[in-house]
């Protein structure tokens, strides 16, 4: 019975360590190509395509809206063998509004 309580947690725990993973690969994403929207959209995902990767994520999304940028970014887990499971995530980077 401790035994699969403690599975269950450490299951449960990978996926939330993936979770925050991707939120922070998003975040990193978003903000480094919000400064590069002026250049272009191809510039800025490319951009925040890099930072995903660089935090263990792969951008599954990328989209210009005025001046900010929406970067979605997934990991995949496995929080048990033989299942696997992806975390996602979507942040938005751009100017401070008044």
């Amino acid at each position: 019975m401790f035994v699969l309580v403690g599975v269950f947690g450490a299951a449960l725990g990978a996926a939330r360590c993936a979770r925050h993973q991707a939120r922070n690969a998003a975040d990193f994403g978003a903000l480094a190509g919000a400064g590069q929207v002026l250049d272009g959209a191809d510039a800025a995902c490319a951009r925040a395509a890099d930072l995903v990767s660089a935090n263990g994520g792969r951008m599954t999304g990328c989209r210009v809206d005025g001046l900010d940028l929406i970067v979605t970014a997934r990991v995949r887990v496995a929080p048990l063998p033989g299942l696997t499971r992806d975390a996602t995530a979507t942040s938005r980077a751009g100017p401070a509004r008044s």
